[in-house]
């Protein structure tokens, strides 16, 4: 009984070996696919660069007859000339052709004029339901300069249809760097200003209070100022007053008093209340 379970357990290992063998032995040999013998869902490696040289001719023709006839391909591509537009999708140009040539003339105006193209950059790529085949292009400057820029031709896989095509500068891995450090920059000073900002905001929260203060201990010292005035009349000498103490109101007096004493304590007048006065 122990050597057959002995013999069920090895027989086990092996099978899980040999379908470890396989696996990598069928990942290695998918790997080592030539991507020129594939089928890509109809289309051959050959055909789909033959088709991203055509969609490459083509946007460049938009472009020239942008040129040719003065008019902004960017104007073309949110359709403000409708008759130029008409004209090219007529002529054998597609919507997606037509876009790009927007991009492919600012490419050119920052890069140089297209001049040539490494045949042997081209690529296909798929990814999910997307298919991608990818170019790169020479664009030389005035300064006789040149710039690799990637022309690249995206397909919805399923059903092969063109959904995009864009026109990328090729930068170098210290072009890269830069432009990341360039970027972190930016967003850490982004990231001070408005903490600095907040800052400040917080801060004059706490100058609403020191004015409310402000404005009781005026209104106060108003009140007493104003108090001590009455007062100073009310006990100026008969011989010197504009009125006698006779003629003076003892409810005037008292509404003084009062007054007087609420600036002094910081209260209100109806925290107490005078209930007799007697004068010396």
């Amino acid at each position: 009984m122990e050597q057959n379970r002995k013999v069920t357990f090895m027989k086990k290992r092996i099978a899980l070996m040999l379908s470890i063998v396989m696996t990598l032995a069928m990942m290695l040999t998918a790997c080592g696919t030539d991507p020129t013998t594939v089928d890509y869902n109809g289309y051959s490696y050959d055909e789909l660069e033959q088709n991203l040289y055509d969609n490459l001719g083509m946007v460049d023709a938009v472009s020239q007859v942008c040129v040719a006839f003065g008019i902004e391909s960017a104007d073309l591509k949110e359709r403000a000339n409708a008759d130029y537009y008409n004209y090219l999708i007529q002529n054998g140009a597609s919507d997606t052709q037509v876009v790009a040539a927007a991009e492919w003339d600012a490419v050119g105006e920052e890069f140089g004029t297209f001049t040539d193209y490494d045949e042997n950059s081209f690529t296909v790529t798929k990814a999910g339901n997307t298919l991608t085949t990818d170019l790169n292009l020479i664009f030389t400057a005035a300064d006789e300069s040149t710039r690799e820029v990637q022309f690249e031709v995206v397909y919805e896989y399923f059903s092969m249809e063109i959904t995009g095509i864009s026109i990328n500068p090729v930068y170098s891995l210290g072009e890269k760097m830069s432009k990341a450090g360039m970027n972190t920059l930016i967003s850490m000073l982004i990231v001070f200003c408005v903490l600095i900002l907040i800052s400040l905001i917080i801060y004059a929260f706490n100058i609403f209070p020191y004015m409310e203060k402000k404005k009781k201990e005026k209104a106060a010292a108003k009140a007493a100022q104003s108090a001590t005035d009455a007062l100073e009349k009310y006990n100026t000498p008969a011989e010197e007053a504009e009125v006698t103490s006779d003629e003076t109101d003892d409810t005037e007096l008292i509404a003084v008093i009062a007054a007087a004493i609420a600036a002094s304590q910081g209260t209100s007048t109806s925290d107490f209340v005078v209930r007799s006065i007697n004068r010396r």
